[in-house]
């Protein structure tokens, strides 16, 4: 498939802002989600890394929206000419806390889109750079990837690679067994109309998946979790997230990590990865400690 992203690449630098406030009941729905039992924070009190996904969402009207239930126009991104989009990665600076009753503003801008081939075919990389203010000022800047890919050729399956190894000898580990279920509260907390996560015909028929493909940032919200359980008390600074290959609802993935030192042994960040049922990396992260 043959794409000019020039005509995209001239409209890198796009800005649009947005705001909201945070509140308890989408907390209330993302613990149950989860199946978390921890105190919904108070007014006042900081939310959890990876919370904030729980606000400013994408209001897309329905005449927005691609065949893949994604919106596909509306937002800063420009028109992208390819059927099918999956999550590549984030990487993530906490500067402040987000806390219950904050009003917050979030400015997105588009800026960076690549051409690669891989071994599905022709792909484009878009980056997002969302920032996200508090009243206290700018709380965490995140640089979100999206992959567009062509459609599958007919009767053939989507191309799922196989990558290396996940590590064995880690203290962190923990067994996530995703259901239709899950994934779709997951989708209506964040309001996500992304059918791959919820319209398993769609999947299967469409984009050539074994099963409903579970959310990059659910599986993201996993790795903050594992983190966070490990390391008590600790403030997470960055974490960057690399998707590798995708997860499905078809078998439970493991969630795994271990903590990074300094050269005198003391404990600055953490390396963390999601395996797919072959036991293969699916996600790699690496995170640091404030």
């Amino acid at each position: 498939m043959t794409i000019d992203i020039e005509p995209l690449r001239r409209q890198l630098g796009r800005k649009i802002e947005d705001e909201d406030v945070v509140t308890r009941a989408p907390i209330k729905a993302m613990l149950a989600t989860f199946d978390r039992q921890e105190k919904v924070p108070e007014e006042g009190e900081p939310i959890a890394p990876g919370w904030h996904l729980l606000y400013l969402h994408s209001y897309a009207r329905r005449a927005q929206l691609g065949r893949d239930g994604a919106a596909a126009e509306g937002g800063v991104l420009p028109k992208i000419p390819m059927p099918r989009r999956m999550y590549a990665g984030s990487t993530f600076t906490f500067e402040g806390d987000i806390r219950v009753g904050d009003r917050l503003r979030r400015e997105i801008e588009f800026t960076d889109i690549q051409l690669r081939e891989g071994s599905t075919g022709t792909l484009v990389v878009t980056t997002q750079t969302r920032r996200i203010f508090t009243p206290r000022g700018l709380a965490m800047t995140e640089a979100n990837s999206t992959v567009f890919r062509e459609d599958p050729k007919p009767g053939q399956k989507s191309g799922t690679p196989v990558r290396e190894a996940a590590p064995a000898d880690v203290p962190w580990r923990r067994t996530i067994a995703p259901d239709p279920v899950m994934l779709f509260r997951y989708s209506a907390i964040t309001f996500n109309p992304h059918r791959i996560h919820y319209d398993r015909t769609y999947c299967i028929e469409t984009e050539g998946y074994p099963g409903l493909v579970v959310h990059g940032p659910f599986a993201q919200q996993c790795l903050f979790d594992l983190l966070r359980d490990s390391t008590p008390g600790r403030r997470i600074a960055t974490m960057a997230v690399r998707a590798r290959a995708p997860l499905f609802d078809t078998a439970p993935f493991d969630v795994i990590g271990r903590p990074t030192t300094d050269g005198r042994g003391k404990v600055t960040g953490a390396e963390l990865w999601t395996v797919t049922p072959k036991g293969t990396i699916a996600a790699q992260a690496t995170a640091t400690f404030a």
